[in-house]
């Protein structure tokens, strides 16, 4: 990018907050190395929006997605829930592990609220408040005026502002410059390509940091819903909280050079990295799931009468897949020793895996599918 300025460090007193540049304006990118990037990572966001047009009852396996990037996000954050813990209830987890939990599952309620609410309402700062609010909603954030731009100074790392890794422009500065990324989302004339806007738009909003908790993840969500509201892909199915989870140091460091070096090239460049790398793992996932359908579909078939039954069930699983004697008696209308016995056939069969070892109130993983997600 010619002459980027990120922005500058302005005296507070006993501390300096960074103000940044506005965002809405004409770009010119004339950078080889990120073009060439920029083409591969277009050409692999295709073919991932090509599986999921052709990928039989994709809707499926989204919720699994979106529980895969929930457990990322927050663990960008501290938390320590994974998949499956997520999937159970929070009554059978040990104390200690509830708190995780709930943020885990009030991410999830954000993006899938969050998506359903762009059929109605663009991408904005309304429908960012939106989300922030179900983020924090009874959890260790909720004093932090969950669903409002903060009105007081933050900062991040340190025990203090005083020996603060980073501090974000001050309070009054927000709405004017959330009011300029709204308008860069939304501004057509603007011809730098979507994943470049995207990775222009998280770290803009990661260095406005407009929430007192929670930017991080609200970022993180940003990207799925610009894609979604763009159609650049049909289905949210692409995640990047995995990628930089697993590069966690880098993420930090690359966002932190920008400020300090107007270095986004460093930054564009690792934010395409990640949407190459998050989705031809996507792709791969996809495909697996697909042969895994195939071997599971062999398998029932042989059932005789209880294969519609266990069809059903099956399908069950592909959205949540852990499940019980009960649910299982609700999906098929079976009586609760005919769904034990289906039970029992689809563990003779492989497919389910007993986890608690009880006699009474037993669970069932799908343990292959959740394999593929891990």
């Amino acid at each position: 990018m010619k002459n980027f300025k990120a922005g500058q460090y302005i005296n507070q007193g006993t501390f300096k907050s960074f103000i940044p540049e506005e965002i809405n304006r004409d770009w010119t990118l004339d950078d080889m190395e990120v073009i060439e990037l920029l083409s591969q990572a277009d050409r692999q966001l295709g073919r991932l929006d090509m599986y999921s047009e052709h990928t039989p009852n994709i809707d499926l396996f989204i919720s699994m997605h979106v529980l895969k990037e929930a457990t990322k996000s927050n663990k960008i954050e501290g938390t320590q829930t994974n998949i499956e813990e997520a999937l159970q209830e929070r009554e059978d987890l040990s104390e200690e592990k509830r708190d995780d939990w709930e943020e885990v599952q009030n991410y999830i309620n954000a993006l899938n609220s969050a998506i359903e609410s762009l059929d109605d309402l663009p991408l904005s700062s309304r429908l960012i408040k939106m989300s922030h609010a179900i983020l924090l909603q009874g959890v260790r954030g909720k004093h932090k005026i969950p669903g409002q731009f903060r009105t007081s100074q933050n900062w991040i790392g340190g025990a203090s502002i005083s020996d603060a890794t980073f501090i974000p422009p001050p309070h009054p500065e927000v709405p004017r410059l959330m009011g300029d990324l709204e308008k860069f989302i939304h501004n057509t004339e603007i011809r730098l390509p979507h994943l470049l806007k995207i990775a222009l738009l998280h770290y803009q909003f990661e260095t406005i940091h407009p929430f007192l908790d929670g930017n991080g993840r609200v970022g993180r969500l940003l990207i799925t819903l610009y894609l979604v509201e763009k159609g650049i892909l049909k289905k949210p199915i692409l995640y990047l909280s995995d990628f930089f989870e697993k590069n966690r140091q880098l993420y930090y460091d690359n966002l932190m050079r920008v400020r300090t070096a107007d270095d986004i090239r460093q930054w564009f460049k690792f934010f395409l990295v990640g949407v190459i790398e998050t989705a031809r793992g996507s792709i791969e996932t996809f495909d697996n799931i697909m042969k895994l359908q195939r071997e599971v579909d062999n398998k029932i078939q042989n059932l005789g009468a209880r294969t519609s039954n266990a069809r059903e069930v099956v399908s069950q699983l592909y959205m949540r897949p852990l499940i019980d004697v009960q649910k299982v008696a609700t999906l098929t209308s079976l009586s609760l020793p005919s769904a034990y016995k289906l039970i029992n056939e689809l563990e003779r069969l492989g497919i389910l895996k007993e986890i608690t070892g009880a006699k009474r109130g037993k669970q069932y993983w799908f343990d292959d599918y959740i394999k593929l997600f891990n």
